[in-house]
């Protein structure tokens, strides 16, 4: 059996279940399958790709370093024994 003829028995059975359901649950399911297949055929952004590159800022060095230094928290507690 060629992989159409397969597609096609399993397009086939999820249709025979779906018959029964009524006309305003088979529209609902039309609307989501078709947002699925506009979402599809848009073309993804590589999202591995993004974490690559180069920090971007039009902050220094010396700012961001005093940002980080200012966020900095210390909550320390030491407990006697």
């Amino acid at each position: 059996m060629n992989t159409t003829a397969f597609n096609s028995k399993i397009v086939e059975g999820y249709f025979g279940m779906l018959d029964n359901l009524s006309p305003t649950n088979k529209l609902d399911l039309i609307a989501k399958l078709t947002a699925s297949v506009k979402s599809d055929l848009k073309p993804k952004k590589p999202s591995f790709k993004m974490a690559f590159g180069a920090f971007e800022s039009s902050k220094s060095a010396e700012e961001i370093i005093e940002e980080i230094r200012e966020s900095r928290v210390l909550n320390r507690q030491i407990e006697p024994f």
